[in-house]
């Protein structure tokens, strides 16, 4: 119903970081994105404004937590200013504004003018330069990581450098150049990666298959196909789905089809992985003893100022 949160679970997980800094006297103010509006402001749905959150961020913290209409400018400054110890804001959805995915430096910067220190705990979108995970560092007295971003790298670094093999990995996500760190370090401590989400298709290129409409990008094919010949040269096993589910639009309304990896048609864009594709997964999850995965779509991040399976593409 756009209204009603569902699934808390990213809500919780930064409650002990934002208690802990609220009982040391700090007024804390959340920042986060939802969904992909691309630097449109939309009032409800999967892009739109973080008002559902609020509620149940109340219950939560045990406070009535502020929220703001924007995530930058005089307005939201003047309201952090007349915070007091202990109080908690919540900016708006930080890809209202395009310069957000970008590291834009204006957006860097407002974000920067709230908070004297800022704490990192969204795991999940830690790996990108953002303005809002990355360039606010550069106008902040001091940054640091969260509980659960601490938690979360400590349980990844025993889990990657001390495995108990056979190692399996899952990478998903729409894009390959996001993740292209991560998927090279991996092809040199995993036994086995398996890949979906949208960024498989950007593989199938590398590969010489027909993608249809499917989304791709073109400046990373070559890279692919590069990770992929890495990968087999090391002995690791770099697992892409042999069958997709198929859409005619990306829309809800839209008809769907299932087809071989190396069959989509031009007329058909490429979703995800398909059913055969989750059998044999399930398969070589089934054969390993120690297995990561990154966060999936369709999670949204929190980071915090202190004084401040697979899923469709």
């Amino acid at each position: 119903d756009d209204v009603t949160v569902t699934d808390d679970t990213r809500l919780r997980a930064i409650v002990p970081t934002a208690k802990f800094l609220m009982d040391k006297g700090a007024n804390v103010i959340l920042c986060s994105h939802f969904g992909r509006p691309k630097g449109e402001i939309i009032e409800t749905g999967k892009n739109g404004r973080l008002n559902p959150v609020v509620p149940r961020l109340n219950e939560l913290l045990g406070v009535n937590v502020i929220k703001m209409d924007d995530c930058m400018g005089p307005d939201v400054e003047e309201a952090a200013k007349k915070l007091s110890k202990g109080e908690v804001m919540l900016l708006e959805n930080t890809r209202f504004y395009k310069g957000e995915t970008k590291n834009d430096a204006d957006l860097s910067a407002g974000l920067g003018k709230l908070a004297d220190y800022f704490v990192m705990d969204a795991f999940g979108t830690a790996h990108r330069a953002h303005s809002s995970t990355a360039g606010v560092t550069d106008h902040v007295k001091l940054s640091a990581a969260g509980f659960l971003l601490d938690k979360e790298l400590k349980f990844l670094q025993g889990a990657v450098d001390k495995p108990n093999r056979p190692l399996c990995a899952i990478v998903g996500g729409a894009k390959v150049s996001t993740k292209i760190p991560v998927i090279e370090s991996l092809i040199e401590k995993c036994d086995t990666i398996l890949v979906g989400g949208g960024m498989i298709f950007t593989f199938y290129k590398a590969l010489g298959y027909d993608i249809g409409k499917s989304m791709v990008e073109d400046d990373i094919v070559e890279l692919a196909g590069k990770l992929m010949k890495k990968a087999e040269e090391k002995g690791v096993k770099m697992i892409l789905p042999t069958d997709v589910i198929l859409a005619d639009k990306f829309a809800a309304d839209a008809n769907t089809a299932i087809a071989k990896a190396s069959e989509i048609s031009g007329d058909w864009m490429g979703l995800d992985v398909g059913p055969e594709t989750l059998e044999i997964f399930a398969e070589e999850i089934g054969k390993s003893n120690t297995i990561v995965s990154q966060a999936f779509k369709k999670t949204w991040h929190i980071v915090l100022f202190a004084s401040c399976p697979f899923s469709p593409v």
